[in-house]
C-alpha cells in the first residue's frame, strides 16, 4: 500500500474507532490516523498468523485494535475528558 493509501485508511480506521469508543477523546488528527495505521498492519499481522484472509474481517480487526490502542494512549497520557 502506497504512503497516502495508508495514511487515509488509517484516518478512517482511527476516526471509526474514536465513533464507537464511549466518551470525548482529546487527542488530535495526527496521533489518530497514526494509531489508525499502526492497528491496520498489527491487525494484518496478526489475523494473517490464525489464517483469516478476509478483507472484511482485516478491517473489524484493525478497528477493534485501533479501539484498544486509543485506549492505551488515554491511560498513558491521562488525556480522557471528565
Amino acid at each position: 500500500m502506497s504512503l497516502i493509501g495508508s495514511i487515509i485508511g488509517g484516518g478512517i480506521i482511527g476516526a471509526l474507532a474514536r465513533f464507537f469508543m464511549k466518551g470525548k477523546q482529546n487527542m488530535g488528527m495526527i496521533i489518530t490516523i497514526i494509531i489508525g495505521m499502526a492497528s491496520a498492519a498489527l491487525a494484518d499481522w496478526l489475523l494473517m498468523k490464525v489464517g483469516v484472509t478476509n478483507g472484511f474481517l482485516q478491517f473489524v480487526g484493525a478497528i477493534v485494535v485501533a479501539v484498544v490502542l486509543i485506549s492505551a494512549y488515554l491511560g498513558i497520557t491521562n488525556k480522557k475528558e471528565k
